[in-house]
């Protein structure tokens, strides 16, 4: 046996273990039975019509491209301020406070939604979509420092202090140098915090109250057997959409890296 060859087939079994049920999701999606089962019936189309004449599956995306594209957007701009201020600035009480903001990466999601859904609730806050935007944002958040610290670490100082003895101003230079540098990670952030939102279920469930996201629509069709090939075929279109997202925020986060010159520690893909 050659050197290797038992760990090899071991990340073999791991991989098949870990991505075959994705895998034969678009198997199922085309199958024209209504049973998830082998052997299957034949090639069929009619799944995919069914889910885009949905009138409520419509509803469902509706409300979670919203969610998605506001939470990314808001998690993008606290990520900005926190990532500038951690690689810049030494502060008081600079570790617990990142580490506070990174407490959503450890804890587990049912405690962060209870804890929302009770804050919320003693509050008086009717549970809508901008709960479930302001619980994502939370949870998103974290990623986005995490992304944005790396991109604010690959800069070179003397372009900013550069900026400065050219006469521009702290907001200038933030908005004319810094911005366009970190920018490819900040375009990660967006499509990574989309990516995040869109598939979240645990948040959605607890804080969309009357209005549905699509993972929560998805689970409440999974007590009809006839729906199930329709919620193939949306799983189908949902992992080609994350795996374009997240190619196109790795490609952005290299092109970042490949721009200022910096060394590539690791990436989402």
């Amino acid at each position: 046996m050659k050197p290797g060859a038992g760990l090899r087939a071991y990340a073999l079994l791991y991989l098949l273990f870990l991505y075959a049920p994705i895998l034969l999701l678009p198997v199922f999606a085309f199958n024209s039975g209504t049973i998830i089962a082998f052997p299957l019936k034949g090639f069929t189309t009619q799944w995919f019509t069914q889910m885009f004449e949905n009138a409520s599956l419509r509803q469902a995306l509706g409300n979670s491209l919203t969610i998605a594209v506001s939470s990314s957007i808001f998690a993008t701009c606290l990520g900005i301020f926190a990532a500038r201020a951690s690689t810049r600035f030494d502060f008081p009480g600079k570790g617990p406070v990142m580490g506070l903001i990174m407490l959503p990466l450890v804890l587990p999601e049912i405690i962060v939604s209870i804890s929302l859904l009770v804050v919320l609730l003693s509050l008086g806050v009717q549970l809508t979509v901008l709960t479930v935007i302001l619980g994502h944002t939370l949870i998103c958040m974290p990623y986005a420092t995490v992304i944005l610290s790396t991109a604010f670490n690959s800069l070179d100082r003397s372009l900013e202090e550069a900026a400065y003895d050219l006469g521009e101003t702290r907001w200038s230079a933030f908005r004319l140098v810094i911005l366009p540098l970190v920018m490819p990670g900040i375009i990660s952030s967006l499509l990574m915090s989309f990516t995040i939102s869109l598939d979240e279920f645990i948040i959605a469930f607890f804080l969309a109250g009357n209005e549905p996201t699509l993972p929560t629509y998805i689970y409440s069709q999974l007590r009809f057997p006839k729906q199930i090939p329709m919620i193939m075929a949306l799983g189908t279109m949902l992992v080609v959409l994350s795996v374009i997202l997240l190619t196109v925020a790795e490609y952005f986060r290299r092109r970042g890296i490949a721009k200022t010159g910096a060394t590539d520690s690791g990436g989402f893909l």
